[in-house]
């Protein structure tokens, strides 16, 4: 989703911190391999925002629900310090091999641990108690309500959670599908809820930013 005029994207992108080679060529591998598909994969900007949050945060412990290709889960891992680890889950073997191969070339197959299968049980096979310090979901969309109330309850005090794909095309406004209803419905329960503080940012398709009080 553009949510700025073409001219300012580009602007924006240009004063942003660039993706280096890793990063360009998984972008171009995977809209070469998978066409359509590629608009699964996080954008430039979003991947610094990423790395930045991360940091800001001070995380070492990190979990992201929906891998793809890897790009969004490089962008987490650098921004974990040396002794960081971030949990992948993801349910497609074909697009995490690609993930598998970048994460070596960029030096972090160490920091990071895979589990492949539907995510609600890998996150509720993870140990109770506030186990993360930051969390990403990006994953399918119906799954959210179920992946937050995992997550949450593992996430530090403080800890963070980001959310993408918050305003679906504009969609929340008036849902079309039951993936747009799920989006719109958490929108509206995490605004209301008092574990966290929100913020819904109109960065690319929408990105909230929970942080558990």
């Amino acid at each position: 989703m553009d949510i700025v005029a073409p001219e300012i994207n580009d602007y924006l992108l240009t004063h942003s911190e660039p993706a280096d080679e890793v990063l360009r060529d998984l972008a171009e591998q995977t809209h070469r391999e998978l066409g359509g598909q590629a608009g699964m994969q996080i954008t430039q900007d979003e991947g610094e925002l990423l790395t930045l949050l991360v940091r800001l945060t001070g995380a070492r412990r990190a979990v992201e629900v929906g891998t793809f290709t890897g790009y969004s889960s490089i962008c987490i891992a650098r921004g974990l310090p040396d002794d960081g680890h971030l949990l992948c889950c993801d349910v497609s073997e074909e697009y995490t091999s690609v993930a598998r191969r970048y994460w070596e070339r960029a030096g972090l197959t160490d920091k990071i641990t895979l589990e492949i299968g539907p995510a609600v049980e890998s996150l509720r096979a993870q140990p109770a108690g506030e186990t993360w310090d930051f969390a990403f979901i990006d994953a399918d969309k119906a799954g959210y309500p179920a992946y937050v109330e995992e997550i949450l309850p593992r996430l530090r005090t403080g800890g963070l959670m980001v959310l993408d794909n918050m305003l679906r095309d504009g969609r929340v406004l008036a849902p079309e599908s039951d993936d747009d209803r799920a989006i719109h419905a958490l929108n509206e329960a995490l605004v209301a809820d008092d574990r966290v503080e929100v913020v819904l940012l109109p960065v690319r398709d929408g990105v909230t930013l929970a942080r558990k009080r």
